[in-house]
């Protein structure tokens, strides 16, 4: 057998999309996968990817379960438009963590290689827990708390900071929001002069330019940089407000959200207003979403990543199957962006009460 420094260097050189197929093969080779020098040595030679994790709660359930998509072995990407279309061997699977804490998908950011779980997820509980799970090694350890605890707060990140604000009792303009440096481990409170035009219920938060937005009883932009607060009309903070946090994100500065039967997009017209939704076009091959269908977009690595679910009719539709579609983005001018379906795909089968609690994009 080769020795483990080697096949260190070897496994550090293959794309993650394999590493469970690989974990199969002895128990050395699960140790090296799960080992953290594994990460150390892909940062080295520069061997780092985006990696998709998807957040699932099934019924009966205590713990959420989390899996990540990968690639099956010798497998090729099919071309969308041929009409017998073949598997493109991805799929989703179960990353094997014992328990994980409880999330929820306002609470749920990435920084680098790791995801962080903040705040409390369940109804009427109030936390200042923070949790991280380190998608190298796929294990879960503890950050520094919070300095308050909260109950669905929103978490948005800005220059590798997490911005933590609302879901407080009692709040002011000292305690609405704090935010954590990644680097030092360290919170501090921001000072938030306009958090009560804002509230304790957040409906909605998104970053676009360095700029956080927050929609709750009305609507508020802060930049970090500038440390300014910014009152956003009421036009914006309703049709932000009105968004299904699952169906919509942001890439490279642009708002993408899912409406039935169409992709759409949008930018910003500074704090002002939100430009009108236009219909992402070049999606031909793309299978039809049912209504009745979770839909979730999400950012992986610059890519739209669509997940959805349908119903699997053999099973009596007890059972369900999520759909996977991964979209490259082109900008052409302003008033155009294409996208083109790389792949879609059956990726996983899931009973039919389940919820879709978040898909978030890692690096490692």
């Amino acid at each position: 057998s080769l020795p483990d420094d080697l096949l260190l260097t070897c496994f550090a050189r293959v794309s993650r999309l394999y590493y469970p197929t690989l974990s199969l093969v002895s128990k050395s080779f699960r140790t090296i996968l799960a080992s953290p020098e594994l990460g150390k040595t892909r940062a080295l030679l520069n061997r780092t990817e985006t990696c998709l994790y998807v957040c699932l709660k099934f019924r009966h359930d205590p713990n959420q379960r989390w899996f990540t998509l990968c690639r099956k072995p010798n497998q090729t990407l099919t071309n969308v438009t041929d009409k017998k279309k073949n598997s493109s061997g991805y799929v989703l699977v179960p990353i094997p963590i014992p328990s994980s804490p409880p999330a929820h998908y306002d609470g749920l950011v990435a920084v680098g290689s790791n995801i962080y779980a903040i705040g409390g997820s369940v109804r009427k509980e109030f936390s200042s827990r923070v949790s991280i799970l380190d998608c190298r090694s796929h294990t879960w350890h503890e950050a520094p708390s919070m300095s308050i605890k909260r109950n669905y707060p929103t978490a948005n990140v800005v220059d590798g900071r997490i911005y933590v604000a609302g879901g407080i009792k009692d709040f002011n303009s000292s305690n609405w929001m704090e935010v954590f440096d990644t680097k030092t481990q360290t919170w501090e409170h921001v000072l938030s002069p306009l958090a009560k035009r804002c509230g304790r219920h957040i409906y909605n938060s998104t970053v676009i330019e360095g700029k956080l937005y927050v929609s709750g009883f009305k609507g508020v932009a802060y930049k970090p940089k500038e440390d300014k607060w910014i009152p956003i009309r009421e036009r914006m903070n309703i049709e932000l407000a009105l968004l299904d946090p699952h169906s919509y994100c942001a890439i490279d500065n642009v708002q993408y959200y899912y409406r039935p039967g169409q992709i759409t997009w949008t930018t910003w017209y500074d704090y002002d207003e939100l430009r009108d939704w236009i219909e992402l076009k070049g999606l031909e091959g793309l299978p039809k979403i049912d209504r009745s269908s979770t839909v979730k977009l999400a950012d992986c690595g610059g890519k739209l990543v669509v997940l959805w679910d349908k119903y699997v009719p053999a099973s009596g539709d007890k059972e369900k199957m999520i759909w996977c579609a991964e979209i490259s983005l082109e900008r052409r001018n302003s008033e155009e962006i294409w996208g083109k379906v790389e792949w879609f795909d059956e990726v996983l089968t899931v009973p039919k009460y389940y919820k879709f609690v978040h898909a978030i994009s890692a690096t490692v």
